[in-house]
């Protein structure tokens, strides 16, 4: 792409009406449709697309048959770290394990379909090709469910091929010529269509349901929720252990109580637990009575406007944030947040953070699915308790990273500069490719630090990730950064093919991680592990 190109993308992304999002200093550059067409207009055609990269999901529907589960609990290197004491030796080879591992499984699964093609190409009739794509389909449900844990069979949701397995002439269904000849054509018109994953829903469920209606569940993760259970039924929680035990995921069954304890919502000591909850959720709602009617006010109805016009944008994909009484939760509590801060007031991309926790705080009432579940079949005081510890859980994630929301939002600046750094270090060519075509890393990484991600990944994946930042010291306000780091790196591959701005800045802004679920997370954190106690502790090795 020419100069000129370039810098019409940037002169565009200045003056394209939404294509800088402006509250109390706030500036990010989401990718926008209206700048799109008006690159194509003046003749910047961005590149083909290729069938590596999936398009956009544009219905819920969409949305739902490519995402993945969000607790596959399949992790047990990584549940051994959080055992150890953080040793920096120990945590070192355990997240070398996980990342070596990963990349194994991933070159046996590709060395399994060359041999698969290569034996196909000399006897296309030895096997039936319909019964293996069959019990193909049952090896990847045994694997998501823990049943399988051979390298050779194990289900990679990264790369999900077919997963095949060869039956002898003895066990293949009995058919005609023409049968056999028409079933090879419609395999061919099968293979011929782009993968789709399984269908997983947003947030992983309780359990599927046996013929007895009791949950499934595998004898690990059985064992790592009693695990939980015992440290969470005693008098006093020991939170280091909690936290210990947490790093790896959370049950979905425990993890409301989790999140309030490890967020210091809640105390240690189970004694006064009941208490402090009756408390402080008369106190929010002691504040909704004093200053929710004063929205329309003069010097606050410019906050509340704003409130209003992001909350219908917040998971737009998603039925259950689409309600009506979800959206006027959410309103309410950014606008007593906002008033309770004037400091930084309200900041767009704050919106996002209440979904985790609103949903996590949901479960707690419910053991369906939650994008289309009713909130109006909740009574009164369990969505009452949902607001008010939503609110409060936010609340202190917020006072770890109010710098970045602060006028000029200083926290972010600075975090996107050491990103930069840091990248330069572990990647100098990722880092040279986009100074070679003029990419900014605060053009794409304000967003990853004003949102903390959540626009890059499925609501599914953050809560799992938040699992982990709940876990860590500082989580949300420094070991967020070797994330970023670890999760630019992950596509230097993409990175490095694109070969002019607009490509990459298209790239960054729309990465294909709609698929990402527990497998793709814990990988990334063993790497941001890694990535923190090589350089956390020595900043100079970033510096040059």
């Amino acid at each position: 792409m020419s100069n000129d190109g370039n810098k019409f993308w940037k002169r565009n992304t200045a003056k394209v009406p939404g294509s800088i999002q402006h509250v109390y200093g706030a500036q990010h550059p989401p990718f926008d449709p209206l700048l799109h067409a008006n690159l194509i207009k003046a003749g910047n055609r961005p590149p083909p697309t290729t069938p590596g990269k999936p398009k956009k999901a544009t219905t819920f529907q969409e949305f739902e048959s490519t995402t993945s589960d969000a607790w596959d609990v399949d992790d047990d290197e990584l549940l051994a770290m959080g055992a150890q004491n953080l040793n920096i030796e120990v945590v070192m080879e355990t997240a070398n394990k996980v990342i070596e591992n990963h990349s194994r499984q991933q070159e046996l699964q590709r060395q399994d379909d060359s041999l698969e093609v290569e034996q196909r190409e000399e006897d296309p009739t030895e096997e039936d090709p319909e019964e293996q794509e069959v019990e193909g389909e049952e090896e990847v449900e045994r694997a998501q469910e823990g049943e399988l844990h051979s390298p050779e069979v194990s289900f990679t949701s990264s790369s999900y091929t077919d997963v095949r397995l060869v039956k002898s002439h003895s066990e293949a269904p009995i058919g005609s010529p023409k049968d056999a000849e028409s079933e090879r054509a419609a395999l061919h018109r099968q293979r011929s269509l782009p993968h789709r994953p399984p269908v997983i829903p947003l947030v992983a469920r309780f359990g599927d349901q046996n013929t007895s209606g009791t949950p499934a569940m595998t004898e690990r993760e059985a064992s790592r929720l009693d695990k939980f259970r015992q440290i969470l039924a005693g008098p006093n929680t020991d939170l280091e252990e909690l936290r210990k035990l947490s790093w790896s995921g959370i049950p979905r069954q425990v993890r409301p109580i989790t999140w309030k304890l490890l967020s210091g919502y809640l105390p240690a000591n189970a004694e006064r637990r009941e208490n402090v909850l009756q408390r402080k959720r008369q106190e929010y709602f002691g504040f909704i009575q004093q200053y929710y009617d004063s929205r329309n006010d003069e010097h606050h109805q410019d906050t509340y406007r704003q409130i209003h016009i992001d909350i219908p944008r917040t998971n737009p994909l998603i039925p259950l944030f689409q309600q009506a009484s979800v959206q006027e939760i959410f309103e309410r509590i950014l606008f007593i947040w906002a008033i309770r801060h004037p400091a930084s007031g309200y900041v767009q991309g704050i919106n996002d953070l209440v979904t985790p926790f609103f949903v996590v705080f949901v479960f707690e009432y419910i053991e369906e699915e939650v994008e289309n579940f009713d909130v109006s079949s909740l009574e009164e005081e369990a969505l009452r308790n949902i607001e008010a510890d939503s609110f409060w859980c936010m609340s202190k994630l917020l006072d770890g990273i109010q710098d970045n929301y602060t006028f000029a939002q200083p926290g972010i600046q600075r975090k996107v500069k050491a990103l930069e750094e840091l990248v330069s270090r572990i990647d100098e060519s990722v880092h040279r490719h986009m100074h070679q075509y003029e990419v900014e890393y605060l053009q794409f990484a304000f967003r990853w630090m004003n949102n903390l991600l959540m626009r890059e990944l499925p609501l599914r994946c953050t809560i799992r990730l938040w699992d982990t930042y709940q876990a860590e010291p500082e989580g949300f306000s420094h070991f967020h950064l070797y994330v970023c780091a670890a999760f630019l790196v992950r596509w230097r591959k993409e990175i490095l093919e694109e070969k002019d701005f607009q490509g990459l800045m298209i790239l960054l802004q729309n990465l294909p991680t709609m698929h990402w679920g527990n497998e793709e997370v814990s990988v990334l954190l063993a790497e941001a592990y890694r990535l923190k106690f090589a350089f956390a502790d020595a900043p100079n090795h970033y510096k040059r």
